[in-house]
């Protein structure tokens, strides 16, 4: 584990690579100046990005923990701080700090299950880290489904990741859908909450949820009508998170403070659900 000091003090990283996945959210690669990783983590956690004179973000680490060369970001353009980093290139240097925040239990939980992740959006960067480290570890988990919504084909993150990696994998099954018909998309159409209810997937497995509130909070309906129970069901309230260290008290749900209990939760570990959802 790593001590709260460490997680405290910001390293300097270098931008080495930005990839660009949809109309406003991009990818950064990052690593320390000396080419290294600039620290471990698990899959679910996430690190505070800054940007000296500009700000700092809380961020979720979208590569998995497998991937020991370096670390990756996917960030929509949303504000101050990641607008910055959207017009930043190869070979600016920011400060990372981390890692925060209670992994998903991919290594006790999650062990020996068929997993479900449904995600929308910008909602597949949380979950990607974790995609990547059951299909590294494949041999530890059952069978795999994969849900992904966006409002289009072009808003699809790491789209080209999913065809080519993802859906050819042995024992994984990825569904896609969007919102509203577009010309040459062949997949489903419509809103995730439907769809999952839609593929009648059987309760013999975990699910993990992560995107907009009203997707969660209707999502999280529709597998309950499935059968699904709340201790079977998992999500990332990682935007929520401020200071990330359980100081400023700005993610407080309920009892549970984001940062210190989470972002990481099981449903009936939550008392009620942010006052958005």
């Amino acid at each position: 584990m790593h001590n709260i000091e460490d997680t405290l003090i910001p390293k300097v990283a270098v931008i080495t690579d930005v990839r660009i996945d949809t109309p406003d959210i991009k990818t950064f690669r990052v690593v320390t100046p000396d080419g290294k990783k600039a620290f471990d983590h698990m899959p679910g956690q996430c690190a505070m990005l800054s940007v000296p004179g500009v700000g700092e973000a809380m961020f979720s680490i979208t590569s998995s923990p497998t991937n020991t060369e370096y670390m990756e970001f996917s960030i929509k353009k949303c504000g101050c701080v990641t607008e910055w980093l959207h017009a930043a290139e190869v070979g600016q240097q920011i400060t990372v700090r981390g890692p925060y925040g209670k992994p998903f239990p991919v290594d006790d939980e999650f062990a020996g299950k068929n997993l479900l992740f449904i995600a929308g959006g910008v909602g597949l960067a949380p979950l990607r880290s974790v995609i990547n480290y059951c299909r590294h570890y494949r041999d530890r988990y059952g069978k795999i489904d994969i849900v992904y919504g966006s409002r289009s084909k072009e808003d699809l993150l790491d789209y080209n990741e999913i065809i080519e990696e993802w859906a050819k994998d042995a024992n994984v099954d990825v569904h896609l859908t969007i919102d509203t018909a577009q010309e040459g998309w062949t997949e489903n159409v419509g809103f995730i909450p439907q769809f999952v209810k839609g593929l009648k997937f059987d309760t013999d497995r975990t699910a993990v949820l992560c995107g907009p509130p009203i997707m969660i909070k209707l999502t999280l309906e529709a597998l309950t009508s499935l059968g699904f129970e709340k201790n079977q069901v998992y999500t990332t309230l990682e935007l929520r998170m401020k200071c990330g260290v359980g100081k400023c008290g700005r993610c407080n749900v309920g009892s549970k403070y984001v940062c210190k209990d989470g972002p990481v939760f099981r449903f009936d570990e939550l008392d009620e659900l942010p006052a958005e959802y």
